[in-house]
């Protein structure tokens, strides 16, 4: 509620509407990306939902922010992940900035910097968080090949 004039009227005004779901959560958000087609998706408030709980893709979803020492070492090998990735039609690797950006769904708790989670197409209110192993590419792969719902298999594995 961010009346610009406050007494009993506008009070009463907001509870109806709020009782009657009229109203629509503030929610913190960076603008959206004009151009979101690299290999590491970013995500803002506005589009947590849209990309991150969409039910036709897995997700994994870096909460950084950008002061932190851990978040800025990941950078290049997330970007990397990013790439190795890039050719899954239903797998997206994304980053949030969590400092700037509301994160729109209480499963997904970011309580410090970098907060991983992978989120399966068919689980998006359970998501699995990332917790063991090193933050490198051979550890993130493993966890996302070890979650992923649907993966296609490159010449390479065959």
């Amino acid at each position: 509620m961010e009346p610009e004039e406050f007494d009993s009227d506008v009070l009463r005004q907001f509870v109806l509407a709020f009782k009657k779901g009229k109203l629509k959560p503030i929610v913190k958000s960076q603008p959206v990306p004009k151009n979101n087609k690299g290999p590491v998706k970013v995500v803002v408030g506005k589009t947590f939902d849209t990309i991150v709980m969409d039910p036709k893709n897995d997700v994994l979803i870096e909460f950084y922010a950008p002061w932190c020492g851990h978040c800025k070492k990941l950078e290049p090998v997330y970007n990397e992940l990013g790439k190795k990735y890039k050719n899954e039609k239903n797998l997206i690797i994304a980053k949030m900035d969590a400092t700037a950006n509301d994160v729109t769904n209480d499963h997904y708790k970011v309580e410090g910097f970098p907060t991983i989670y992978f989120a399966p197409k068919d689980k998006k209110n359970n998501p699995i968080k990332f917790e063991d192993g090193d933050r490198d590419l051979e550890h993130l792969s493993k966890f996302i090949e070890e979650h992923a719902t649907k993966l296609s298999r490159t010449k390479e594995e065959l």
